[in-house]
């Protein structure tokens, strides 16, 4: 190949990564709930990163004097600015939507470890080894089947309260808690088979939180968003409705800078420890250049935040999310 040839070839690819990067920046402003768009909202920082390598291979490869190549110039960095005005909520330079904690009494600390365990993963033990090191208030675990509901059967005697749901649609849920669980209920707020959980924590303050376990199904082939949409919008309008210290907690098959999520937390009041201090990419955990956060905590204005965590490596494909929160 001469080195024309070659110079042609490069700049036919910057045009095609390019195009790639602008449509997947505005195809996400269409209001639908079609899988394929709504996917594009998880992969921000990467087709940021896209756009800004498509911007400068432009500046070297393409012809500036072109009227069509400054507006694809331009496209591509106005692509770059607005994939990062979304993810910059979730850096340390953003203000903190939840303030640390300074000098938080025993009584007022609930501490969560959230898991999606991977129904098919059968290594219990690296789980079980990351709950006995961490010695969570609460654990959270996803995807459990009966296979997990026995491997998790040697949490009774630290958490003696516990909600078992085990499912074989990949759909399972497995609440243990050191503090007292009152009035638990399963419950399926959209879909049969896709549970739900919600319970009152009794705090060692003696103070009553409410605690919803979601799990809601993703995005994907055959699945628009809607019922996934409709379930985080009912969990946050009913928070909205209790007025109590609230905790929401699970893999919420989406991201916090979502549309859908931006939602919830108007209508529910609740606060993202997260914003001000990263992003928490917990899914997935076998690609590490493809990853955004998908397991989440939030809680009402009330708490305060102790310590966050992305946890390690448990055989599955998220990572686990380890959340410490004071209530004063």
């Amino acid at each position: 190949m001469t080195r024309k040839g070659g110079w042609r070839l490069l700049g036919w690819a910057v045009w095609c990564v390019g195009a790639v990067a602008i449509l997947a920046t505005l195809l996400p402003f269409l209001r639908t709930d079609w899988w394929w768009v709504r996917m594009l909202d998880f992969p921000r920082l990467q087709v940021g990163v896209l756009a800004a390598v498509a911007a400068i291979a432009a500046l070297l490869a393409l012809d500036r004097r072109r009227r069509h190549v400054r507006a694809f110039l331009i496209l591509l960095l106005a692509s770059f600015g607005y994939q990062a005005s979304e993810v910059y909520p979730f850096t340390f330079l953003a203000p903190k939507q939840v303030e640390a904690a300074a000098g938080c009494p025993e009584a007022g600390r609930v501490s969560l470890l959230i898991a999606n365990v991977l129904q098919t993963n059968r290594r219990a033990a690296p789980f079980l080894r990351l709950v006995r090191r961490l010695d969570p208030d609460v654990v959270l675990a996803t995807e459990t089947d009966r296979w997990w509901d026995r491997q998790l059967e040697g949490l009774a005697p630290r958490y003696p309260h516990a909600v078992r749901y085990p499912l074989e649609n990949t759909y399972g849920m497995h609440l243990y808690s050191k503090l007292a669980v009152e009035e638990p209920e399963v419950r399926f707020l959209v879909q049969p088979g896709i549970p739900s959980i919600r319970a009152r924590l009794r705090l060692r303050s003696g103070a009553l939180a409410e605690f919803h376990a979601v799990h809601p199904t993703p995005p994907q082939p055959q699945r628009d968003t809607t019922p996934r949409d409709v379930e985080l919008i009912l969990v946050g309008r009913q928070v909205n409705g209790d007025g109590r210290p609230t905790i929401v907690a699970g893999d919420l098959n989406d991201v916090g800078w979502s549309a859908t999520t931006r939602q919830f937390q108007e209508i529910s009041g609740l606060l993202d420890p997260r914003v001000g201090r990263g992003l928490y990419a917990t899914f997935n955990a076998n690609w590490p250049l493809l990853r955004w956060p998908l397991d989440h905590v939030f809680v009402d204005r009330s708490f305060r935040l102790v310590r966050l965590r992305r946890e390690g490596d448990i055989g599955s494909d998220h990572f686990p999310i380890f959340v410490e929160v004071c209530r004063n």
